[in-house]
């Protein structure tokens, strides 16, 4: 999620394409790109006719209606190169990878970061993952930001690559974070159904914005609606501490966090919508941190997956980070 430029296109549908397969037009639009890429795109919902989900790849279309296409992010060209860097296995077979991540390391190679992240760690470990998946991303399912740590899933060959991205299209992955924020969060347990897109000033930001005709959520205050997609975020306070040590009362939210969409940057952009940022997190809360923290407390804690050729539902699990823990035992003195 870090280091990459969305691009957001738009186009009127002219009376001569009236009546087309969407998946058809759209690919005469973007040249570069297979017709199977931008039915992916469309299933993953970064497709929008006149505000709304496309629904179905082959829809037909009408004359004036407008498309939004929200690209995936392109990384930055390099020759990606096997690095023997230290990967925290956490499960493996033929078909792909569950890796522990550290905070601190970069998913895939990007502006900045052209080397030295876990793209390269797993070209190393498994060298006949170059090209799967079509990218300068061996295998990389999904993503995680740099300062945040836990269970991320890597595919091992296209037929893993696939099944496990239609998962994910699907929503039928299950994503479980553990966060702490700064102050008490307002009701203990809820949901936060409130569309996200990318900050109308602050580009490198994401933002809760209005939300487009059709698109349920709640409605953020400032801002264009343009390119806001849906994003859902359950939660539960599973402790909340009081700091005195500054003086005076500083309090702060151990939650849970089940993600059912995954926008970039969603449980941060959420909870600081809700005036409760995540602690250490200088992007989107204070940008002097309470607590002697380096990166957001900000951790992948469970994914559930259905594995290849399986039909239940495996869940793995990494443990809270040392440091984190160290932040929750000195609160709990």
């Amino acid at each position: 999620m870090d280091n990459e430029t969305q691009v957001v296109h738009r186009f009127t549908v002219p009376p001569s394409a009236a009546g087309q397969r969407l998946d058809r037009w759209l690919t005469d639009q973007f040249e570069e790109e297979s017709r199977s890429a931008i039915q992916r795109w469309i299933a993953e919902g970064l497709v929008t006719v006149d505000g709304l989900r496309a629904g179905k790849t082959g829809m037909r279309l009408e004359a004036g209606a407008v498309i939004e296409v929200a690209a995936p992010p392109t990384p930055v060209e390099s020759s990606l190169r096997p690095e023997d860097i230290p990967l925290n296995i956490i499960f493996e077979d033929k078909d792909l990878l569950v890796i522990d991540k550290p905070a601190g390391l970069v998913v895939h190679p990007g502006p900045g970061h052209a080397a030295g992240t876990l793209a390269n760690a797993v070209l190393h470990h498994c060298p006949q993952l170059e090209g799967i998946g079509g990218e300068k991303r061996p295998g990389i399912v999904h993503r995680l930001d740099k300062g945040t740590s836990g269970v991320i899933v890597v595919a091992k060959n296209d037929a893993a690559m696939r099944f496990l991205q239609e998962q994910f299209a699907g929503r039928t992955v299950y994503k479980e974070y553990l966060a702490l924020l700064e102050g008490r969060i307002e009701p203990p347990r809820g949901r936060i159904d409130a569309p996200i897109g990318r900050h109308p000033t602050r580009r490198q930001r994401m933002a809760v914005l209005p939300a487009p005709s059709g698109l349920r959520g709640a409605t953020g205050t400032g801002g264009s609606a343009a390119g806001a997609r849906e994003a859902v975020t359950e939660y539960e306070c599973l402790q909340v501490y009081e700091d005195l040590s500054s003086g005076q009362t500083v309090r702060f939210s151990f939650v849970r966090a089940h993600l059912h969409t995954g926008r970039t940057h969603q449980i941060r952009a959420h909870f600081a919508w809700r005036n409760c940022p995540v602690a250490g997190d200088t992007e989107y809360g204070y940008k002097r941190p309470r607590l002697s923290l380096k990166r957001p407390f900000l951790h992948a804690h469970r994914l559930g997956i259905r594995l290849p050729g399986t039909a239940e539902q495996r869940v793995f699990e990494s443990p809270l980070p040392a440091e984190l823990q160290r932040i929750l035992d000195r609160l709990e003195e």
